[in-house]
């Protein structure tokens, strides 16, 4: 069975309701990034950064995958999938994805500030100043700040090199080390890039742009793939 390795960002959620940092009207127009998603700012000010990702914690339990994370479920009939995420929403998972790798952490997810490995599914939208981990820590949202090391770009670099298709959707590429991953498909493997915005990518082999929204372009791929039809 072919392996089919996707990529996705923030656009293929946006499409579902959920707000971008980057676009106009994105949530950094409100916020700056040294004030909410720093480590920094959390030592500075814990409270406003368990604010504002519980407001888009709980926006989150307000929205439903689109048609574009509902065909890379259909895909996973024909093909093995593998998704690699930059989002912190689970819409891959609500929408049924089987196997999800979610680069910059989980929304609805906290850690403990003293041992990385201490992960908690939180119980509803909202966290608290004073909720604590196992050893007595102050928990924190479980997510890759700005400036952090990202500990899945290993795991991801070695998924994304197996690939016998990549297809990327809603990403401009322009958040690394992320980007970079599309340099290490193999030069014989077929890469979709699926973005309004897409541009051409200098030295990736074998490239078809698409300048789409996910959620009526990645439906017509999925059927071109799952027929075995020519992407035209």
């Amino acid at each position: 069975m072919q392996r089919i390795v996707i990529l996705t960002g923030a656009g293929i959620s946006a499409e579902s309701g959920i707000r971008t940092f980057r676009d106009s009207n994105g949530l950094w127009e409100e916020h700056r990034i040294e004030d909410v998603a720093t480590f920094e700012a959390w030592q500075r000010n814990p409270r406003l950064v368990i604010d504002f990702y519980n407001q888009r914690r709980k926006q989150l339990y307000e929205v439903k995958p689109n048609a574009g994370h509902k065909a890379l479920v259909e895909l996973e009939k024909a093909f093995d999938v593998r998704i690699i995420t930059q989002n912190v929403d689970d819409l891959h998972e609500k929408a049924g994805s089987k196997h999800v790798m979610h680069l910059h952490g989980e929304l609805k997810k906290v850690r403990s500030t003293v041992d990385d490995s201490l992960i908690y599914t939180l119980n509803g939208w909202e966290q608290k100043l004073g909720d604590l981990c196992e050893k007595g820590s102050q928990l924190r949202p479980h997510i890759v700040w700005f400036g952090e090391a990202v500990p899945m770009i290993e795991p991801a670099m070695a998924l994304t090199s197996e690939a016998d298709i990549f297809i990327v959707i809603g990403t401009s590429l322009n958040v690394y080390p992320a980007a970079g991953l599309v340099y290490h498909v193999k030069k014989t493997t077929p890469v979709f890039l699926i973005d309004p915005q897409a541009e051409m990518l200098a030295g990736v082999k074998n490239l078809k742009i698409i300048r789409e929204p996910a959620g009526t372009r990645v439906p017509k791929l999925v059927k071109h793939l799952m027929d075995g039809q020519p992407i035209v």
